[in-house]
């Protein structure tokens, strides 16, 4: 038979687990209830898309939207978690709309192409253009440039935006499980240093674990189940 010991061990081990990872997920989901205040965390990143795209954006109104206009409208993509692939086609399809004569040298600027170049493309797309309104070789050089370097802009954007989405919401979360576990330490075993300290461990394992708690517990599970049915005298 299986050391009752170190099967209670292990048992109590695992209880241990499922506890902390309850405190994190307990944590992870006060911090989702915050996005009814505003967005809350999911105003996390956006900062970065912000300043990112702004110099491609048009300063003045531009038809029926305003950089205002157009920077509220992708915010509202990022609070409500649109696919980053659908925010990028949609943030690539404003911008080429607010394209025009009169913008296309700053946005020649901020895409490092030629300036004279891609206004005749903003004409020619717009309509405006005398005579023939073929792209020519140049202009459609010119064109993909803009493209290439707007994509990879708002890949770095969007990318760097949802790192600091995510590290926001885990740090933010370890706050709120620090206080937990100090206060239920405190609760629990009375006041004193030792007691808030181990709140500290609890609470800063409790975000990191909450993830993998499902793969640990059923782990250890199996563990004890196996020591159950090896007998001692094998297991030396």
């Amino acid at each position: 038979m299986a050391d009752p010991a170190s099967t209670d061990l292990i048992q109590s081990v695992g209880n241990i687990v499922i506890a902390v990872a309850a405190l994190g997920t307990a944590s992870m989901g006060f911090v989702d209830a915050l996005k009814a205040f505003g967005g809350g965390p999911s105003n996390f990143g956006f900062s970065t898309i912000r300043r990112t795209l702004r110099p491609f954006l048009p300063k003045n109104a531009n038809g029926a939207f305003s950089e205002a206009e157009l920077l509220e409208a992708l915010k509202s993509n990022w609070i409500n978690g649109v696919a980053k692939a659908d925010q990028k086609a949609k943030a690539k399809a404003l911008i080429h709309l607010g394209l025009t004569a009169g913008n296309a040298a700053d946005l020649a600027k901020a895409a490092g192409v030629d300036e004279k170049t891609l206004a005749s493309v903003a004409d020619k797309v717009a309509g405006r253009a005398q005579g023939n309104t073929a792209l020519t070789p140049a202009e459609t050089n010119t064109l993909g440039q803009f493209d290439a370097i707007l994509s990879a802009i708002l890949d770095e954007a969007y990318e760097r935006g949802d790192q600091q989405y995510r590290n926001g919401t885990k740090i933010l979360a370890m706050i709120f499980t620090l206080i937990f576990g100090i206060a239920a330490s405190l609760l629990l075993k009375g006041a004193g240093w030792d007691n808030a300290g181990l709140g500290v461990l609890v609470g800063l394992a409790a975000v990191p674990l909450a993830p993998v708690a499902k793969d640990l517990t059923s782990s250890l599970q199996a563990a004890v189940t196996a020591m159950q049915i090896i007998p001692r005298g094998a297991r030396r």
